[in-house]
């Protein structure tokens, strides 16, 4: 997957800024996602869940595909693996048949990291120069690269991870990469403030971020499920999601989790993002907006 360019962080910034355009253009088939878990949605904090996830893709790309992956939250301390190992199939769009079977982790990781990268190529302010990472597992090293590619002035990181030693690594191994000291602090609250953008990469239980800590103008790039407290959400000047359908049907993240409860609804939600790539949205419109994008 290295050598097809599955860690090409520039190139899959590129690519999704197409998809999310072509998504705003209906240039596409998304059935719901089948989800496999053994009991409720509680139940995942533990035992995990096992996602299929199939889509069709028009204008140039003309592809479709099924990605099957777990989230296995014990994995990493019972068996020394990844939380989420994955697969994907693609299959021919004249034929049908399953033309390539591959490796899922690296794209998905390097996927979401580029949807960032698109998300604050139009959202973070351009003079940003100091980014904060809450956690420091896979998400968070292509977010951070993603971030070093359309954050022009970036000259702080911070990170932290409730495993130091993790964060540590994270520092060490992820520093050279971006040419960029990356300091390790020990709270969210620390991460947080003072920082132009944010990004929350967790599989925290419990909210972990609260509104007084967000610096004016910051972008909250949420990444996890519900790591937010709801006022951070009531009291963001934009909410942006990638597919609101999408988020109300998982209802695990913050913003599902308010929706359910009547405390915002559609309304709320300002644009989509491929609304603001394809211009029917302003993005940032000046340097005191705090955006939040789901």
């Amino acid at each position: 997957m290295e050598q097809c360019g599955g860690s090409d962080i520039s190139l899959a910034i590129e690519t999704m800024g197409e998809v999310y355009s072509l998504h705003q253009k209906g240039q596409y088939i998304l059935p719901d996602k089948t989800v496999l878990r053994w009991g409720d949605l509680d139940s995942e904090i533990n035992l995990g869940r096992i996602n299929s996830l199939s889509a069709y893709i028009g204008g140039k790309f003309k592809v479709t595909g099924t990605k099957w992956i777990s989230n296995a939250p014990m994995n990493p301390q019972k068996y020394s693996m990844p939380r989420t190992p994955d697969l994907i199939i693609l299959n021919n769009y004249n034929t049908l048949a399953p033309k390539s079977v591959m490796d899922g982790m690296l794209i998905s990781a390097t996927r979401t990291g580029a949807d960032s990268g698109v998300a604050a190529s139009y959202l973070a302010h351009k003079n940003s120069k100091t980014l904060g990472l809450v956690g420091a597992g896979l998400e968070n090293r292509t977010q951070l690269l993603a971030m070093s590619k359309v954050l022009r002035y970036l000259k702080f990181v911070k990170v932290m991870d409730i495993d130091l030693n993790k964060a540590k690594e994270f520092s060490s191994e992820m520093s050279p990469k971006i040419g960029i000291n990356i300091e390790v602090l020990k709270s969210p609250e620390e991460v947080i403030k003072n920082s132009d953008v944010f990004i929350t990469a967790t599989a925290t239980k419990k909210p972990i971020v609260k509104y007084e800590w967000i610096k004016s103008g910051a972008l909250y790039i949420h990444v996890g499920s519900h790591e937010t407290e709801f006022e951070v959400v009531d009291k963001a000047d934009k909410i942006i999601v990638d597919d609101w359908e999408k988020i109300k049907q998982r209802g695990v993240s913050s913003i599902a989790l308010m929706h359910k409860d009547g405390k915002i609804c559609d309304s709320n939600i300002y644009a989509q993002l491929g609304d603001i790539v394809n211009r029917k949205k302003n993005g940032r419109v000046n340097d005191h907006e705090f955006i939040l994008i789901v």
